[in-house]
């Protein structure tokens, strides 16, 4: 397969896996998939990670994530009692 093409799988995935995440945030739904609703709300995030406070935004963001696929997992695992 040519690099090109590899490339382009490899970014195509990335969009997919990013559409699902809006997706599985709900934000779709709470925006009655507003495209300009939802641009405006990731402009808003990325100026707030650009501002003064962008580095401790993206340490909580990160954490209320993780904290979310982690909750997640845990609802997927069968229970043993």
């Amino acid at each position: 397969m040519r690099e090109w093409q590899v490339k382009r799988r490899e970014r195509t995935r990335q969009l997919i896996e990013l559409g699902g995440l809006v997706a599985k945030a709900g934000l779709v739904e709470l925006t009655e998939d507003d495209r300009a609703a939802l641009y405006g709300a990731f402009l808003t995030v990325a100026a707030k990670l650009r501002g003064p406070d962008g580095a401790q935004a993206l340490v909580l963001f990160r954490r209320k994530g993780r904290r979310a696929f982690e909750a997640e997992q845990a609802e997927d695992k069968p229970s043993l009692g």
